[in-house]
């Protein structure tokens, strides 16, 4: 089992700032991929970033230059670093986790089919 627990939601004005954490903790590897969802109001959960064991990232186009992912190994932490916020990022955020399935298994970390544990959500709200 592997728990995931969120904090840093709220409340900010557009082009506020907010940083959100993920502890991971349990059955958890080095290998993992750790990504960031976010459903806004009135539809489906959409990917916003993910980060895998080699430090490579990802990122949705819609906040692309604007979030960073980021991890800290020695606390099991993954950071979303969000700013500019506007009142479309609006949303419930989700962390994930994702097991390493091997180089070359065309795994898309895009998408929640890879991600077998995830975090209750975190609100954030942006006011215009």
């Amino acid at each position: 089992q592997v728990k995931l627990v969120e904090s840093g939601g709220g409340l900010v004005q557009a082009g506020g700032s907010l940083r959100f954490s993920c502890e991971a903790s349990g059955r958890t590897f080095s290998t993992d991929t750790m990504g960031w969802f976010r459903q806004r109001p009135g539809k489906e959960r959409e990917f916003v970033a993910a980060v895998s064991w080699l430090g490579t990232t990802y990122y949705a186009d819609s906040v692309k230059g604007r979030f960073t992912i980021s991890t800290d190994n020695v606390k099991n932490t993954v950071y979303l670093q969000m700013n500019s916020l506007k009142p479309e990022d609006t949303a419930v955020y989700y962390c994930a986790r994702a097991r390493y399935r091997g180089g070359g298994s065309g795994t898309s970390y895009y998408t929640e089919e890879p991600y077998d544990y995830w975090g209750q959500g975190t609100q954030v709200t942006v006011s215009s």
